[in-house]
């Protein structure tokens, strides 16, 4: 039916149209303060064996306006990288999902420390009962100082550099690729032949 006959109709039968506007979907990104943990690491980021220590942060994937936000574990014994997911929201089931899947492959993980900055991700009580239910301890950096968290830092910035700045790159899809491809390269071809071989049964599961 036309539009102006049923304000026609409206305005016979002193009608008048109820508006409800829609609420838009509220997320926490708020840091929850009793759930941030003291730093355990104090920048000592060398560890004897694997998952003793693992380190964590969320990074952006930019390219000409778009993005996407890549979460990484990486173990600091080798620097391997225990688990990733890529997503188009910076959002506790990213960083969830990514734990979940570390998780899931490294099942030793009591006494476990993980490392991470205070992002609000890091703070939730999602992410504390992960942790608290499979034995692994919470550690986190001081406010402000990205350096307490350098080696997930160093790593992202390699990461770029060798994806974003040395390749021709058309979209945020193909950067989202490359950027998957690197990842498995790193796991699978740089690490040095001792450490490859300790590795040797996740190498399997990652092709």
């Amino acid at each position: 039916m036309n539009g102006k006959k049923v304000l026609r109709i409206m305005k016979k039968y002193n009608l008048i149209a109820e508006y409800i506007r829609k609420s838009k979907k509220k997320h926490n990104n708020e840091r929850i303060e009793d759930n941030v943990k003291p730093n355990l690491l104090n920048r000592n980021f060398n560890t004897d064996k694997p998952n003793k220590v693992w380190d964590t942060d969320v990074t952006y994937l930019i390219f000409k306006g778009s993005r996407a936000y890549l979460s990484t574990i990486i173990d600091l014994y080798d620097r391997h990288v225990v688990a990733y997911k890529i997503s188009k929201h910076n959002d506790n089931k990213l960083v969830m999902d990514t734990l979940n899947e570390a998780l899931s492959k490294e099942k030793d993980v009591h006494g476990l420390i993980i490392h991470s900055d205070q992002g609000f991700q890091y703070t939730s009580y999602e992410y504390k009962a992960i942790c608290e239910s499979n034995g692994i301890q919470i550690s986190m950096s001081r406010k402000g100082t990205p350096i307490d968290d350098s080696p997930i830092e160093s790593w992202h910035a390699l990461l770029k550099k060798e994806t974003l700045y040395n390749n021709n790159i058309t979209s945020l899809q193909e950067y989202i690729q490359l950027v998957e491809e690197w990842i498995l390269f790193y796991n699978t071809t740089r690490l040095k032949s001792k450490i490859k071989k300790k590795r040797k049964n996740y190498t399997k599961r990652e092709k």
